[in-house]
């Protein structure tokens, strides 16, 4: 909308100014183009590592800016990067640093830096990355809805099987992500993101709605069978346990995040 472009406007002019400044990144729902009328403009300052230590000792990383804004009510909502995390983001980010430069436009950029070519590698995985994926959060699926959310229910414990339930579904969701090779933006967009795909198991949400809502047997069953029944994942139940050991237990020996955390 014109009111967010006029403010990116008049917050480029005066962060150029700044020689700390290395380029402004316009990413969010102004850049996707879903924004509201009120939605605030969200940019990536990028500026010289030492700035952003400074900034991360001081615990402002993240901040608000109003003097810049022509609307009522808006800001400018501003997050601190460098060009090295950048560079880390495009190697090694998870998914919700790299669902939120897509569509991202570099608003601006000093002169001597590549930061156009750094934005367009972050969101892009290569295909070998979801098919591993898929497998993890397969395994996942099948550990917690068919052995730990069983023992939960059993125990009368009240929040154990609320806790399975709710890690069976975001692990199944996550791997028809994967299979449709898109990003996970976050667990408040899990459920809308899903709902954008073409491919996934007939009556999906009500399914996965009944089994966090009332955790049982019978509605973990339901829904673990629904995903196996979907697509033939290449591995085995027998090779799912050491997987989701080594996912989930063993990050401390391998160094790798597990996978709800890529």
């Amino acid at each position: 909308m014109q009111h967010h472009e006029e403010t990116l406007d008049a917050y480029v002019r005066r962060v150029a100014a700044d020689p700390d400044a290395i380029a402004v990144i316009l990413v969010g729902s102004v850049a996707r183009g879903t924004e509201r009328p009120d939605s605030d403009v969200d940019v990536c300052l990028v500026v010289p590592d030492d700035v952003f230590e400074s900034a991360m000792a001081a615990h402002r990383v993240i901040f608000d800016e109003r003097s810049d804004v022509t609307y009522q009510g808006g800001c400018v909502d501003v997050k601190l990067a460098t060009v090295a995390f950048l560079e880390a983001a495009a190697e090694r980010g998870d998914d919700p640093v790299r669902a939120s430069f897509q569509d991202a436009r570099v608003a601006w950029a000093r002169d001597g830096y590549d930061i156009t070519g750094r934005v367009a590698a972050i969101p892009v995985l290569p295909p070998e990355f979801w098919e591993s994926r898929a497998i993890s959060f397969m395994s996942e699926v099948r550990w917690h809805g068919t052995d730990f959310l069983p023992q939960a229910v059993a125990s009368g414990n009240t929040f154990l099987p609320h806790h399975a339930a709710a890690h069976t579904v975001s692990a199944g969701g996550r791997a028809l992500l994967a299979l449709d090779r898109t990003l996970f933006r976050g667990p408040r967009c899990l459920d809308a993101t899903l709902a954008t795909l073409d491919r996934k198991p007939d009556g999906y949400s009500d399914l996965a709605r009944r089994l966090v809502t009332r955790p049982s047997r019978e509605s973990a069953d339901a829904y673990v069978q629904a995903l196996e029944d979907f697509h033939p994942w290449p591995v085995d139940r027998a090779a799912s346990a050491s997987i989701f050991i080594r996912d989930n237990e063993l990050p401390w020996l391998t160094g790798i995040l597990p996978p709800e955390l890529s």
